[in-house]
């Protein structure tokens, strides 16, 4: 049995050495647009499990994969395709309230368990002038909401309820009570 990490994100693979087990990663290579008229909650967990169904495995294995989305508003923050939309996603969220949502599977064999994680984020009010400072630094390009709660978007955060590693792209808490149902003899003994 090997552990796969179906994510070629580098916050994700930090994350999941949090589990001091060894673990491969293997990217998935899916179509990850979301229906824009379904619920968020449950399109992030359908394209979770999508990753997790793409990707190259063996029988016993077992794979996770993730999906992280930003809704404030009604509306569904991906990762920006421009520096300008990455601003308009910063002045969307000043201020304001919003929830990050990741979908999350487990798959091992046919069994597949998906959740969707959600934990609630408040932004400060941000001046243009910080936010073109952020953008300018490249960090929000490859992050749903154009933020980074773990690098310059943490100043931007007044309060969050829920689980922090979930704002990260991972909940780490969720993900090993998952894995000690699925695959305990991975989970090793001091975890």
């Amino acid at each position: 049995m090997q552990l796969i990490l179906a994510s070629a994100s580098p916050r994700r693979r930090e994350l999941m050495g949090l589990f001091r087990q060894p673990f491969l990663v293997r990217a998935a290579d899916i179509d990850e647009t979301m229906d824009p008229a379904a619920d968020p909650w449950a399109e992030v967990g359908r394209v979770s499990r999508a990753k997790a169904m793409a990707t190259p495995r063996e029988a016993d294995d077992v794979v996770v994969a993730a999906d992280t989305i930003v809704v404030c508003q009604g509306r569904v923050l991906g990762k920006p395709h421009s520096e300008e939309e990455a601003a308009a996603m910063l002045r969307l969220l000043s201020g304001r309230d919003h929830q990050v949502m990741t979908g999350m599977t487990v798959l091992r064999g046919d069994a597949a368990e998906t959740i969707t994680e959600v934990t609630d984020v408040h932004f400060r009010d941000l001046s243009d002038r910080e936010i073109r400072a952020y953008v300018a630094t490249g960090e929000p390009m490859d992050k749903a909401g154009a933020y980074g709660i773990q690098g310059g978007g943490a100043l931007f955060c007044t309060h969050m309820v829920g689980d922090y590693y979930n704002v990260m792209g991972l909940p780490v808490c969720r993900l090993g009570q998952m894995l000690r149902k699925t695959a305990p003899e991975w989970m090793g003994e001091n975890l």
